[in-house]
């Protein structure tokens, strides 16, 4: 399949319902979106992505909303999706935050976070829930389950309870924060503890999954992503807004990779709907942290494939992923954009985090990665300093308690006395 930034529009195959299949992004093979589960292509075991023959542009965003369903957030824009409506709490809708102080300290013209820790659970997962569990429910599936560092975890477990579901979470032991597991558990979820790292989890949710013991939701479901190409929308229409034009790039963390395709494939269709000029579109730059970096190392070696790390570290719980399952559908949306991939340490991250949090925007340290990439780029120059730029962060600060805490400053002893405390704050 052509994954170019210009590639037309294709024509609606017979299989097709109401304008939308499903493809092979390897192998062109198409098949019906709902008459059976399906997470790779039968053929060539290949991603899939969902197609639709006629992308809608700007203008038809927010359109024939229906009368019970939101006209913000995730589906204002369901003439993008496979559905007028999803399993909702509502979802979307984040604000894109000023920075000024930083934005003065990394000097480019403009710069602006786009905050999907203000999501119901959290994190940008609840995008990709609310169309993945309407999917499950079109299929006829009760059963949902994936493996995650934390934030999938808890946005299947609300939207799976929401939809009336039963949930399965795997997650790697003692590598997920406490505040992700607290959610999934009090949202429903069964949760086992593997004695392995998450993509060894994924490994085994995947067998599940092929074996039809459960609907696969993480990032590798295609329908999982549909949601999410809406913060890219919600980007550029926040955007233009108060600039009159678009970003010049948007800088985002990469864990599996998910959101990095998904923003891809909306400006993709927003070229070909005539929405958005190519030259318009902004350019994808990832970041990863150094000890889980393998679409750096894919970007920076000129590779189409990435090398899977068995080994991985990283103080960003969220992003510490070391074979990213996207990355097939990512690492054509980085170099069609004209963008990049950088690693950086984990005290860059924290530094970063610090100085979000003193902006008063409050996220996860994998969230941070994102500001700490945008420094490194420009310290080396590739980032120039007249550009606009938006930095994705995707979790929220209470998505763990304890990086927070030992980020920020310790608690100060005083005696219980007006006095005595303003002693304390004036010497």
């Amino acid at each position: 399949m052509d994954l170019a930034i210009d590639a037309p529009v294709p024509a609606a195959p017979d299989c097709a319902v109401d304008g939308t299949w499903l493809a092979c992004i390897e192998c062109d093979e198409t098949f019906a979106p709902f008459e059976a589960v399906r997470y790779t292509c039968d053929e060539c075991g290949g991603l899939l992505e969902a197609r639709y023959d006629d992308p809608p542009t700007f203008d038809e965003f927010g359109s024939g909303a229906p009368s019970e369903g939101p006209d913000r957030g995730v589906w204002r824009y369901r003439e993008a999706l496979p559905f007028d409506l999803g399993v909702t709490l509502p979802e979307g809708d984040t604000p894109l935050h000023r920075v000024p102080r930083i934005e003065e300290s990394v000097g480019v013209d403009a710069l602006r976070i786009k905050h999907e820790g203000m999501n119901p659970t959290g994190s940008f997962k609840d995008r990709g829930m609310t169309v993945g569990v309407r999917v499950a429910k079109e299929l006829g599936v009760g059963a949902l389950a994936c493996a995650s560092t934390g934030n999938t975890s808890a946005a299947l477990a609300a939207y799976g309870g929401r939809g009336g579901m039963e949930t399965l979470v795997l997650l790697p032991e003692g590598k997920v924060a406490a505040g992700k597991i607290a959610q999934a558990s009090l949202h429903g979820a069964r949760i086992l503890e593997v004695d392995g790292n998450f993509d060894a989890c994924l490994d085994i949710v995947q067998e599940l999954a092929a074996r039809g013991e459960a609907y696969l939701l993480n990032s590798l479901n295609p329908f999982r992503l549909e949601g999410q190409k809406t913060i890219g929308f919600e980007i550029l229409e926040e955007f233009h807004a108060d600039y009159g034009d678009f970003p010049d790039r948007i800088v985002l963390p990469v864990g599996n990779a998910g959101n990095t395709a998904a923003l891809y494939k909306g400006f993709r269709e927003l070229v070909g709907s005539g929405a958005l000029d190519v030259d318009e579109v902004p350019k994808l730059t990832g970041v990863q942290a150094e000890g889980a970096a393998p679409m750096v190392e894919a970007i920076e070696e000129g590779n189409d494939e990435v090398r899977r790390w068995e080994e991985v570290e990283t103080r960003a719980t969220a992003i510490r992923i070391g074979n990213p399952v996207n990355a097939p559908k990512a690492i054509p949306g980085i170099r069609n954009t004209g963008g990049t991939a950088v690693a950086v340490s984990d005290e860059a991250i924290t530094d970063a985090q610090r100085d979000l949090a003193e902006e008063g925007v409050g996220v996860e340290p994998a969230s941070a990665a994102s500001l700490a990439g945008l420094r490194k780029l420009r310290r080396e120059g590739v980032v120039a300093d007249d550009e606009q730029v938006v930095c994705l962060t995707t979790g929220h600060l209470l998505k763990d308690p304890d990086a927070a805490y030992e980020a920020g400053g310790d608690p100060e002893p005083v005696p219980n006395d007006a006095d005595a405390v303003l002693d304390h704050i004036r010497g």
